[in-house]
């Protein structure tokens, strides 16, 4: 008889718990996935530059409340994963989630910068983020200087996908006020 390994999910409560005990260092880049902790890869000078570009370009709706601005916050997508993705933007709540973790209903676009997690970010993250209904995501590939645009989840994938190059701009469907050229997020 050949005995079968048996691995152990994480669910959400547990993770956190670990995260309150101590388990992970201070500035350890962990997140759940599917059940799983998953060291994530240490961010880089184009990576936080793309992040702080993003940053800057949606200030504006922080500034007057139509969203909050989340930069590497988790979202709760449900009771085996809680990624930390890179920009957020969520619906505005006057307590900031205080009482709550945010989940897939609160959020108006997700982004992932992809330096080195490319591979990552599109097969692993981005069918999670689909399935969990978020409704926008992006990933920002600053190898190929590229932003993938990911819309409408449907059936475990997204039906809308765009690709954008350098002389493209993108806006989030649900603010299409805000527009940015690729090479304004991609430096």
């Amino acid at each position: 008889m050949v005995a079968r390994a048996v691995t152990y999910k994480f669910k959400v409560s547990e993770y956190n718990r670990l995260a309150e005990l101590g388990f992970f260092e201070e500035d350890e880049r962990v997140e759940l996935i599917e059940g799983e902790i998953v060291r994530m890869a240490p961010i880089g000078n184009r990576h936080y530059s793309a992040v702080d570009r993003l940053t800057t370009l949606f200030a504006t709706l922080a500034a007057t409340r139509r969203a909050i601005l989340s930069i590497q916050n988790p979202v709760v997508l449900d009771e085996h994963s809680k990624p930390q993705a890179d920009v957020v933007l969520k619906k505005y709540a006057d307590d900031f989630y205080r009482g709550r973790e945010p989940g897939p209903a609160d959020v108006w676009l997700l982004i992932e910068v992809a330096e080195s997690s490319l591979e990552y970010d599109q097969f692993t993250k981005l069918p999670l983020y689909a399935r969990a209904l978020i409704p926008e995501v992006w990933i920002v590939d600053l190898v190929q200087s590229e932003i993938g645009v990911y819309r409408a989840p449907e059936g475990g994938t997204y039906a809308e996908k765009l690709v954008l190059r350098r002389g493209d701009t993108v806006s989030p469907r649900a603010f299409p006020d805000i527009v940015a050229r690729v090479e304004d997020i991609i430096a």
